[in-house]
């Protein structure tokens, strides 16, 4: 399963706009309604006891009725996530800084699309269709808003079954901040920064408080650093029949010094993007524990004292070994010692499967 964003013409955003009112009212109605119910009686309301209470809603509001059953799911589903008795209120008005982005649930029977088009109630909305929607089979899927008021129709398709791929090669992927990733073969991932390129501009609409002009540019930087690392991914993903990840966490870093670098670089999105597109394509995928990796030379696997350590020695990029004398590139040392971790998971993975 995989999910298809699609671009809605902007001449159906009225449309939309108000069917995500609508949808919202529901929201708020339904959120209000448990909400009373657990004071009065100190239970919680199922998806199954709301439904009694929502009958003739879709009429009304003009949604399908499996919009409305979406909806409610929806909100139970979060209040036990999030586990709270009472969820925030969608607000549907834009002049408020609290607006709530537009989104409007379905289900499969709530839909058809032919020729570039999707019609949902008695509304037909043209999209640029650039994946030929029709050779896929569409699951549930959603309307969405981004922050500058433009429409999209996200599907959950069944993937296509993917030509079984000849390659033999494996490589472990070492990420980082100078470069998103540094490959055991020598193949270099660079950062391109995009944050830091508009950094000036968006100051200056920033200060000028241009608030349309500073969403179009976060657009620009997210759009241009997603197209970067989908391009980056999908090529290691053909060219190579296993790949092994260290287990580098954006979450952490985000909390030091280094939060700006971190959240620029997006390698956590690579890795992601690696992930899902390895099970597509039948690649191997692996995580390991990257603990020491840098330290460790790829040769004689010891530890010597002209190893970089810490956050301390980021700027020692080239060390040799003094154990056995080996130059090391600290990132492609890094990569060849996480391929070897990943190859020692995998001996042991078989050799489990074989002792059963």
């Amino acid at each position: 399963m995989k999910t298809l964003k699609l671009r809605i013409k902007d001449k159906h955003c009225k449309v939309l706009d108000q069917l995500a009112s609508e949808v919202n009212f529901v929201w708020n109605y339904v959120n209000d309604l448990c909400f009373k119910h657990l004071k009065k009686t100190g239970q919680f309301f199922s998806a199954y006891d709301i439904a009694k209470y929502t009958k003739g809603t879709s009429k009304e509001c003009h949604l399908h009725s499996q919009t409305i059953q979406a909806v409610t799911e929806e909100l139970i589903t979060r209040r036990k996530q999030f586990k709270k008795a009472k969820l925030k209120w969608r607000v549907s008005s834009k002049k408020s800084a609290k607006y709530s982005l537009g989104w409007i649930p379905f289900k499969k029977v709530a839909i058809k699309y032919q020729n570039g088009q999707v019609k949902y109630g008695n509304h037909w909305f043209s999209f640029w269709d650039s994946y030929g929607l029709s050779k896929y089979n569409v699951k549930t899927g959603s309307f969405v808003e981004d922050s500058r008021g433009r429409w999209y129709v996200c599907l959950v398709v069944e993937t296509l079954e993917a030509e079984k791929s000849t390659v033999t090669k494996a490589i472990g992927i070492d990420l980082g901040l100078k470069d998103i990733a540094t490959c055991s073969d020598g193949t270099i991932i660079s950062n391109p920064k995009f944050y830091c390129q508009y950094e000036q501009k968006l100051g200056i609409d920033q200060r000028a408080k241009n608030k349309k002009r500073v969403r179009a540019l976060h657009a620009k930087i997210a759009n241009s650093r997603k197209d970067y690392l989908h391009k980056a991914s999908t090529q290691l993903v053909r060219e190579n029949a296993l790949i092994i990840v260290g287990d580098l966490s954006a979450k952490k870093l985000v909390k030091t010094k280094l939060a700006k670098s971190v959240l620029d670089t997006g390698f956590s999105s690579l890795k992601t993007m690696l992930k899902y597109k390895c099970e597509n394509a039948g690649v191997l995928f692996e995580e390991v524990n990257e603990a020491y990796t840098t330290q460790i030379c790829s040769c004689c696997k010891k530890i010597s004292s002209s190893s970089p350590k810490g956050r301390m020695n980021l700027g020692i990029r080239e060390w040799q070994c003094m154990e056995c004398g080996t130059f090391h590139d600290r990132d492609i040392n890094s990569a060849l010692n996480i391929l070897a971790l990943g190859h020692e998971r995998l001996a042991g993975e078989i050799t489990s499967l074989k002792q059963r």
